[in-house]
């Protein structure tokens, strides 16, 4: 089997050790004689990886010990609705800084529940720089302050965090979880759906400061309540079992691995450098992104036409290089380099980008 490269957005490439661990421990996890998908999440074992799994999570992003960090499912999608439900709770009104299509849609499914106010843009310019905020102009009668630190899709990050004024802030991380060090004690909400950086899809991790929890409309459905599931410890409903599982795989190969997210964010600036510097210096490819609000996860390219931008895809994906095609919205190229891409990947990727520029030039 030829070897190639995953340039997905998720769900994602993940550590060859990681991926060897779940298989040597696929049919007798822990000398259990049972494999983790087939275990009871009531039962000792699974509580077991439970607890560990928080408790690297809790140590590895130096979480304070007054949030809770809840396991969920439905992905970061029902965020865009459990988090107005639990936190529209005096104003019902909450700030929004849209930046992308995830921003937008967690704004407008806000709008459904209470008051939703966009105080920045950048869709203007197509979503292509992050725009500067101030705290004179987020609402001091707002529930909380909402962005995405990272976008996915368009290529763009966050390198300040908002100055909310006491008001909770709210990040989408989806794209960003893990990947260098985070503040967390300047959030009200952080969460993160699995399949870019925490393991497979099916999981999305919440954290939470618990002076936030107990406040859910009274409309909130059991399932949307954060303070049910932080009652029952994830356990309110058969959580995503399996997929815990391998975040706790991922945790521990950054743990023993890679030794920090101070090293992980130097490991991922290196590799977003040498795509970067390529792509500045090259007469064919081009990003568009503003350079002071690149992402080190997801940078996507363009050439001089759609017809080449097709043929780079197709030849890319003979060339073992795949998932290399940007998002249907924008076209083009995208290349996500998440934690476990291999800086040997990018370089292979930045190969064939030169082969093909002498060709096409």
């Amino acid at each position: 089997m030829n070897k190639v490269y995953n340039f997905s957005a998720g769900p994602s490439t993940m550590p060859k050790h990681v991926l060897k661990r779940a298989e040597k421990e696929m049919l007798n996890y822990n000398h259990s004689g049972q494999s983790v998908m087939e275990m009871s999440h009531r039962s000792k074992i699974f509580q077991e990886i439970l607890e560990d799994t928080k408790s690297l999570i809790r140590n590895i992003m130096d979480i304070p010990d007054n949030y809770d960090i809840l396991f969920l499912q439905g992905g970061a999608s029902s965020q865009f609705a459990m988090v107005p439900l639990n936190l529209f709770g005096k104003y019902k009104s909450a700030d929004f800084i849209l930046t992308g299509q995830w921003s937008t849609k967690a704004y407008n499914e806000a709008k459904k529940y209470g008051d939703a106010n966009i105080i920045a843009s950048s869709k203007d310019k197509n979503f292509s720089y992050i725009p500067k905020v101030d705290k004179e102009m987020v609402n001091p009668n707002a529930d909380f302050l909402f962005y995405c630190m990272n976008n996915t899709i368009y290529g763009t990050k966050f390198n300040y965090i908002p100055n909310s004024k006491n008001i909770p802030l709210v990040s989408d991380i989806s794209s960003f979880i893990l990947s260098e060090p985070i503040d967390v004690s300047k959030f009200g909400v952080l969460y993160a759906c699995a399949q870019k950086n925490l393991g497979p899809a099916g999981l999305t991790i919440v954290i939470i400061r618990k002076d936030l929890l107990n406040h859910a409309l009274s409309i909130t459905p059991t399932m949307f309540n954060y303070s049910v599931h932080s009652e029952h410890n994830s356990l309110y409903n058969t959580p995503p079992c399996y997929c815990i599982y391998i975040c706790k795989l991922m945790l521990e190969w950054i743990k023993d691995e890679i030794g920090s997210l101070e090293n992980m964010k130097k490991i991922n600036q290196q590799k977003a450098n040498i795509l970067y510097n390529y792509i500045d210096n090259s007469t064919l490819f081009h990003s568009y992104v503003d350079k002071s609000c690149r992402s080190l996860m997801n940078i996507p390219f363009v050439t001089k036409s759609k017809e080449l931008d097709d043929k780079f895809i197709k030849q890319a994906t003979l060339n073992n290089i795949i998932n290399i095609k940007g998002h249907r919205s924008i076209g083009g190229m995208r290349a996500s380099i998440y934690n476990a891409m291999p800086i040997e990947g990018v370089e292979f990727l930045v190969d064939f980008m030169q082969k093909f520029e002498k060709e096409n030039s």
